[in-house]
């Protein structure tokens, strides 16, 4: 069941895989059918000129992680809709490289290091995402923002073994794929060591383009990874660092990717405020100085079409990782814990 105590709903679900997709995709059945479908983009990516690439992706995701497509099969079952369409909707950053779900994300590491992520998406879709706090019967449970129609694992989210992550888009342009980039963000959720999920995004990166500040508690540093179009790019975060859903160092020119006047905007005016050292990262990401291209997004005309939908703060030091949710421009959290990683 749904809990609305704000904008920012909490549901709490457990079971195997498909039961949990099942659940999940009841809590965003009614904004997925009244509204996510009814969009240009559910048109475009369900339709008859991405079927065989859809296809193919299914196949692949069948094979490689059964539990996930279990999972897929039960949010269809949720959702009231079909899998394959599902499927395609989840497969949408793979398919075209102009997509919303934009987002920003300022990491000051340290003790405890901080990371602030501000999560961009379709304007009609704020109030209508939600927390979900899921128990696995034989996998890492985790706690994600989700939005209706979705596999958890590509917005921010933190599991019971400490594996943190917040995720930002890329616009890679046209590539050959094999594996959905949402199906990689789920399976790195369930990844019990941060090695195992390094590991997975270096090896399994035909697909589209994703941003992951990346980490485990206990562990020295985040990580900055970028990946997709078949190629990954690690690093360790030891500075103030911004993201701000353009890739930075997987690519030697811009060519192979997109960049919007508002990413660009983004990422010029974060890295300012982290130079000049004045701001904290939740303050960075509110920032509305730019009054066309801010960092924080609430015009309904925004260029991209993305609003932030939640601002996200997560604080780790030791084996704790210390969350809460902001509503756009909340100033208290609407969801709040803390998350002592299980050995």
């Amino acid at each position: 069941m749904l809990s609305k105590v704000s904008k920012i709903g909490m549901v709490h679900v457990a079971g195997a895989p498909y039961e949990v997709g099942y659940l999940i995709g009841v809590a965003g059945r009614d904004a997925t059918q009244e509204i996510v479908t009814q969009t240009d983009a559910w048109h475009e990516i369900t339709g008859p000129s991405h079927r065989n690439t859809v296809e193919q992706l299914a196949q692949y995701t069948r094979a490689r992680f059964p539990e996930i497509w279990a999972e897929i099969e039960g949010l269809a079952a949720g959702l009231g809709l079909p899998v394959q369409s599902v499927f395609a909707w989840n497969c949408r950053g793979d398919l075209i490289s102009a997509g919303g779900e934009g987002c920003t994300t300022v990491v000051m590491p340290g003790e405890p290091t901080t990371i602030a992520h501000n999560e961009d998406g379709m304007p009609s879709l704020n109030g209508h995402c939600f927390m979900a706090d899921v128990q696995m019967d034989s996998a890492a449970s985790y706690l994600a923002f989700c939005y209706p129609g979705s596999l958890p694992g590509h917005t921010f989210a933190i599991n019971n073994l400490g594996i943190y992550q917040a995720v930002n888009n890329l616009r890679i342009r046209s590539t050959t794929i094999e594996m959905p980039r949402m199906v990689l963000g789920r399976a790195v959720l369930g990844c019990t060591t941060l090695e195992s999920a390094v590991d997975l995004l270096r090896t399994d990166n035909r697909s589209g383009g994703f941003h992951f500040t990346l980490g485990q508690a206990s562990q020295p540093a985040p990580l900055s990874i970028e990946f997709g179009g078949g190629q990954c790019h690690v690093a360790p975060i030891t500075a103030g660092f911004a993201h701000a859903n353009h890739a930075l160092s997987l690519f030697e020119s811009n060519d192979r990717q997109l960049i919007t006047d508002s990413s660009a905007a983004r990422q010029q005016r974060a890295d300012a405020l982290i130079h000049q050292g004045e701001l904290n990262c939740e303050d960075i990401v509110r920032d509305k100085t730019d009054g066309h291209l801010p960092i924080l997004r609430s015009d309904p005309l925004d260029p991209d079409g993305e609003n932030t939908l939640a601002t996200a703060v997560m604080q780790i030091s030791g084996t704790a990782i210390v969350w809460s949710v902001y509503e756009q421009s909340g100033k208290r959290p609407v969801h709040a814990g803390r998350i002592l990683a299980s050995e």
